[in-house]
């Protein structure tokens, strides 16, 4: 993992690799950012129209190599765009700072230590920067020879010093580990996401779960096939019955004796998802080992708890199951009694998701926690309807769902509210069983949601997000944001966990 410091060394002293200053856009073309004076006095205040020269332009995420100029005891200075400059007197948003600062970090992959010059007035700036590089200096190269990155041979930035920041400052300092607390967790996730599921099975993954709970405090119970047999709980039993390996559901309960509030996460766990018998076609399945990043994201979240010590009880629920076709997988038109004692006629064995956490929800919900958030890549509809960048947001509880949103937006998470329109509960009826598993076509997200809805505990307020769109990105890299796994709802997870410990949530 990338190691972070904030250090006062200032940049021409710096013994490193490299130094990391920002550049903005303005109306007549780029400007040096705050943070970076001593850098642009060495060229004479003239470092903007050199950049300008080189093409740089102060757009987010560009990069800018140059020399170093003479007297720095670093050879390289990399400009990152920061994107629009403020208005007079205005500072950068936390979310400019933390994909400038992800933007670097991946730029300066197979340099050992650079200094990052960026804009650090506060506490809240040096979290930002701490955490857009730490996520940006992810790799995920466990299957590579010699642990290195295919692409160059070279592996992450391996030290980062946040230049201008203030060792002994409290606030800072905790912003720090905060930073770095979530983000060795959330990158935790990402390798979780992005292992082959021949790695990562139910069994394999509670058992992850288990070493985790251990070395963090956490109380751990895994349930396995028997002990789901023998619980009822028909929907994750259903999903993977057609695979060789068997499914679990897992519980991370992490508690605090100040505690005045219990969160409930469940995540969504499908270790890989074929579709069943109705099997995903050519196309659709080469990145379905991605389709257990609600259960990812869950577990992240609590272990991050756990390492912030945050005063709130938080149980985190891992649905975990493989979908396979074969002669002993779950049909369509079967029906299933799950765990709450409703029965369920499957039409579609590729709206599994729902079916796993609608026990995963009934059995948290028997803890009577104060507000339930589930994660899960659960519908393409989302998908359509958001895009690969933003999440969907519902919940039994306006109110919640907002601050759902806003504790998303804080941490820089893109969302957006979404309805449980009542008149799409109708599509679900069966003329076997108490509901389907599948609705209207059109709206199929919001169908999902509210087939969720039916397996929370009554007076419970709950939340469900659906990062079908943003899990796994399959397009280039940008910000802090690597190909592949991305961690996503991770940070507002832990958000919402620090909101619900303050009081202002839940």
């Amino acid at each position: 993992m990338t190691a972070l410091t904030l250090s006062t060394s200032a940049a021409p002293n710096l013994r490193a690799d490299a130094i990391v200053i920002g550049v903005a856009k303005a109306a007549k073309g780029p400007v040096v950012a705050p943070g970076a004076e001593a850098v642009d006095a060495a060229y004479d205040g003239k470092l903007a129209g050199v950049l300008e020269t080189l093409g740089a332009s102060g757009a987010e995420g560009e990069v800018t190599k140059l020399p170093a100029p003479a007297g720095f005891k670093t050879p390289l200075l990399v400009a990152v765009g920061l994107g629009a400059a403020p208005e007079k007197d205005g500072e950068f948003d936390a979310e400019a700072l933390r994909r400038a600062a992800g933007a670097a970090a991946r730029a300066l992959t197979g340099t050992k230590k650079a200094g990052f010059a960026l804009p650090l007035a506060d506490s809240g700036d040096a979290g930002a920067i701490a955490e857009g590089a730490l996520l940006g200096a992810y790799s995920f190269d466990a299957y590579k020879e010699n642990g290195k990155n295919a692409k160059n041979g070279k592996a992450p930035l391996a030290e980062i010093a946040l230049l201008g920041g203030k060792p002994r400052d409290k606030a800072q300092k905790a912003a720090v580990e905060r930073a770095v607390a979530v983000a060795e967790e959330l990158n935790r996730a990402r390798d979780l996401i992005n292992m082959p599921p021949n790695d990562l099975d139910p069994e394999a993954f509670a058992a992850i779960a288990q070493t985790a709970g251990k070395e963090h405090g956490l109380k751990v119970q895994v349930l396995d096939e028997k002990a789901l047999v023998k619980g009822g709980y028909g929907g994750i039993l259903g999903v993977g019955a057609g695979s060789a390996a068997a499914p679990r559901l897992v519980k991370l309960s992490y508690t605090s004796s100040k505690a005045k509030k219990h969160l409930a996460l469940v995540g969504k766990g499908i270790t890989y998802d074929s579709g069943g018998i109705s099997l995903k076609p050519a196309g659709h399945n080469e990145t379905m080992k991605c389709d257990m990043s609600g259960a990812a994201a869950v577990f992240a979240a609590v272990v991050a708890v756990a390492r912030l010590g945050l005063e709130v009880n938080v149980t985190a629920w891992l649905a975990l199951a493989e979908n396979m076709p074969s002669g002993s997988a779950t049909r369509p038109g079967d029906v299933l009694r799950m765990y709450s004692g409703k029965t369920v006629e499957v039409l579609n064995t590729d709206a599994e998701g729902r079916l796993v956490l609608a026990d995963a929800l009934w059995a948290a919900s028997a803890e009577k926690p104060d507000a339930i958030v589930d994660v899960a890549t659960l519908t393409g509809a989302m998908v359509l309807a958001l895009g690969n960048r933003t999440f969907g947001v519902m919940a039994n509880d306006d109110a919640f769902r907002s601050a759902v949103v806003e504790a998303a937006e804080e941490v820089g998470e893109e969302s957006w509210p979404m309805p449980l329109p009542e008149h799409l509960r109708k599509g679900m009826d069966s003329p076997v069983a108490d509901i389907a598993n599948m609705g209207e076509r059109m709206g199929g997200g919001l169908v999902a949601g509210l087939f969720l809805r039916e397996f929370v505990g009554e007076g419970i307020t709950w939340a469900h997000i659906d990062i079908a769109g943003p899990a796994f990105n399959e397009a280039a890299p940008f910000g802090y944001t690597p190909k592949g796994g991305t961690g996503s709802a991770v940070r507002t997870l832990v958000r919402v966990a620090e909101l619900t410990a303050a009081g202002d949530l839940g």
